[in-house]
C-alpha cells in the first residue's frame, strides 16, 4: 500500500509543505538523507496550536500538537521527494521541542504524539531515534516544534 493511501485510510490529508518564515530553507538533502527544518504545531486550518504544557495545555493536547508537527514533516518530505512520498525509506531521527513550564517533565509523552503517528502511518519505516526536550518558549507561542531527519531513495 502506498504511503498516501495509508494516510488516507487514517483520515489524514497532507497539507502543502509550509513555506519557511525566515531566511532558511524548509529542507536540505545530502545524499539520501533529508534534513527537515522544525515544523511548528498548527491545526488542519493552519491556525497555530499555542500554549504551554504544564500550564494551559495537558499532555493529550500536547501530543495532538506533536502529531500535527509530524504531518507537516511528512508534507516537507513529500516536497523533498518531488511529490512522490513513496520515495521515503525511513524516519531516522526526530528532535521535539516542547513549550513547557519549569517543572513539567512529560516531554517524551508529548512527542509520542508524533512518534506514534509516524509508526502508525509508516510501520517499521516510521521507527526512529529521538530527543524530546523542554523549551521556555517557542516561536509564536506554539506548543510544540519538531525537526526530523529522513532517508529517501
Amino acid at each position: 500500500m502506498s504511503i498516501e493511501n495509508k494516510l488516507a485510510e487514517l483520515g489524514v490529508t497532507l497539507p502543502e509543505a509550509p513555506a519557511p518564515a525566515a531566511n532558511y530553507v524548509p529542507f536540505v538533502q545530502v545524499g539520501d538523507m533529508v534534513y527537515i527544518s522544525g515544523q511548528i504545531s498548527a491545526g488542519e486550518d493552519g491556525t497555530l496550536i499555542t500554549g504551554k504544557l504544564g500550564d494551559t495545555l495537558d499532555v493529550a493536547a500536547g501530543a495532538a500538537a506533536a502529531r500535527r508537527c509530524a504531518i507537516s514533516l511528512l508534507a516537507q518530505v513529500r516536497a523533498a521527494c518531488g511529490g512522490d512520498l513513496d520515495r521515503l525509506v525511513r524516519v531516522v531521527k526526530l528532535t521535539g521541542f516542547v513549550n513547557s513550564t519549569v517543572d513539567f517533565t512529560q516531554q517524551p509523552q508529548v512527542v509520542n504524539g508524533a512518534s506514534d503517528f509516524l509508526v502508525e502511518a509508516l510501520g517499521e519505516a516510521g521507527r526512529h531515534s529521538r530527543s524530546a526536550v523542554s523549551a521556555a518558549s517557542l516561536p509564536l507561542g506554539v506548543a510544540v516544534e519538531i525537526e526530523g531527519i529522513f532517508q529517501i531513495r
